[in-house]
């Protein structure tokens, strides 16, 4: 899906103040209410906006210790273990990868015993062959997008 400015300065918008409403993005966009809702609905419904809940600190939650945990999985059991992975909340998010691991998680602990506690969980899983940890230390990037919604911006716009 074709992004462009406007696209580009709503979702800027819906980035830095997502508890604005409709009518003042409009406002401040210098768009009409309805050519704004068409957008954002378009946007939903072509998957470029996924969520609109708040974004939530594991760490805030009382679990400030992150790591990364690689799975190595049997052969063919791969959608079980994921799916046995949706039921551990410590895990909140699972990838299938290509490398060193089969599964790549991102596991959130109260403290170090505790990170033991669930990879000893995981391990116990049926069609786990091993698991490697990695602990981070400090966040260097947060998670973000605006820097990549700009320069899609930017290309649909053209040498310029």
């Amino acid at each position: 899906m074709a992004v462009d400015t406007l696209d580009t300065r709503i979702l800027r918008l819906l980035i830095e103040q997502p508890r604005t409403s409709v009518r003042e993005y409009a406002r401040l966009l210098g768009v009409a209410r309805g050519t704004l809702q068409a957008r954002l609905d378009r946007l939903e419904r072509d998957g470029v906006i996924t969520g609109t809940g708040p974004a939530l600190s594991p760490a805030a939650l009382g679990h400030p210790v992150l790591a990364f945990v690689h799975l190595e999985v049997t052969q063919g059991h791969l959608d079980e273990v994921g799916d046995a992975l949706a039921a551990v909340p410590e895990i909140i998010e699972a990838f299938s990868t290509t490398g060193g691991g089969d599964l790549l998680t991102r596991v959130v602990a109260r403290d170090n015993g505790h990170l033991e506690d669930v990879i000893q969980q995981l391990i116990q899983l049926p069609g786990v062959v091993r698991t490697r940890t990695e602990v981070a230390l400090r966040e260097r990037v947060a998670y973000r997008v605006l820097p990549l919604v700009e320069a899609v911006g930017l290309a649909a716009d053209g040498p310029g």
